[in-house]
């Protein structure tokens, strides 16, 4: 406990606001926005894919740095680490899930949930069957926006006939 104290008293000479639990201020935002905007990186490989082989869906998930933003319990003001990283700050321990949507199909499938690593990355391996669009979603929270990265697979390879569509 000591230590979070000891973070948080040196967020605060870095020009943060500690936050205390139901006496947050309220952040202003423009409708729709539920604070800071954030990004997502996203990539599958291999690009083609084998069908029935695993892809690699890996990425990232960043916050603008130019606006205030949540890091725990911690409101970042234009922090000077952010601006030695450059514009994005990475964010750590968020869910972002995997969907895919099947070439001509107009429905999205829930594939896996993964949480990003502690700088910000996330990554996970899953068959590929099918061509298709690859979706990651990072839902939002109370104070990050929600955002999404898509990319389309074409899947190579002969079909097994468990596997044939009837058209």
């Amino acid at each position: 406990m000591m230590r979070r104290l000891a973070a948080g008293a040196a967020a605060a000479a870095l020009g943060a606001t500690v936050l205390a639990g139901a006496a947050a201020p309220a952040m202003a935002a423009s409708p729709g926005n539920d604070g800071g905007h954030t990004s997502l990186s996203f990539d599958v490989n291999p690009e083609p894919a084998w069908r029935g082989q695993p892809v690699t869906v890996s990425g990232k998930l960043s916050v603008r740095c130019d606006e205030d933003y949540i890091s725990g319990f911690v409101v970042v003001h234009h922090a000077n680490h952010c601006e030695n990283e450059g514009s994005w700050h990475r964010l750590g321990w968020k869910r972002v899930a995997i969907l895919f949507q099947p070439a001509g199909s107009g429905q999205w499938h829930h594939v896996e949930s993964v949480k990003t690593g502690r700088d910000g990355y996330f990554q996970t391996r899953v068959r590929a069957y099918e061509s298709g669009t690859w979706r990651a979603v990072f839902e939002g929270s109370r104070y990050l926006e929600s955002s999404t990265a898509t990319d389309w697979v074409k899947v190579i390879g002969q079909r097994h006939h468990r596997d044939r569509h009837h058209h």
